[in-house]
């Protein structure tokens, strides 16, 4: 469900891929910068999300569609549930949301650090197959 990034590991992934970019020639260079600026994604953003919306919003900004659906679906239910006077079960289950919704909003940074990496190292294979 949640997997425990380090932020060491992390940091050193990027820089690999920086030190791999870098060495590009000048023209795949370019082509990758102007892609990868296309398709990185903002920590703020994704935090700010996930902030207002405790819902899932933010997955979707990463393009985790199954997983945004689930948080959303699972948030609407314990509403219908609230609304339905299953008080015990509707904020038991719009609480267990909120915890793993928190935890990425405390996380952001990382999380959008990882994904962008990710973006990163499938520029730079689509740069080495050209």
């Amino acid at each position: 469900m949640i997997s425990m990034l380090n932020q060491q590991e992390v940091d050193a992934e990027e820089e690999r891929l920086r030190e791999m970019a870098g060495k590009l020639p000048d023209d795949k260079r370019k082509a990758f910068y102007r892609e990868a600026s296309r398709q990185l994604r903002d920590p703020d953003t994704y935090a700010t999300l996930n902030w207002f919306f405790l819902v899932g919003l933010h997955h979707f900004y990463l393009g985790r569609w199954q997983r945004g659906l689930v948080d959303l679906g699972a948030f609407l239910l314990g509403l219908f549930l609230l609304f339905a006077q299953q008080y015990l079960l509707g904020s038991l289950l719009i609480g267990i949301v909120a915890i793993v919704e928190l935890w990425a909003l405390f996380h952001a940074q990382i999380i959008v650090q990882d994904w962008n990496n990710g973006i990163y190292q499938r520029l730079l294979e689509q740069q080495g197959r050209r």
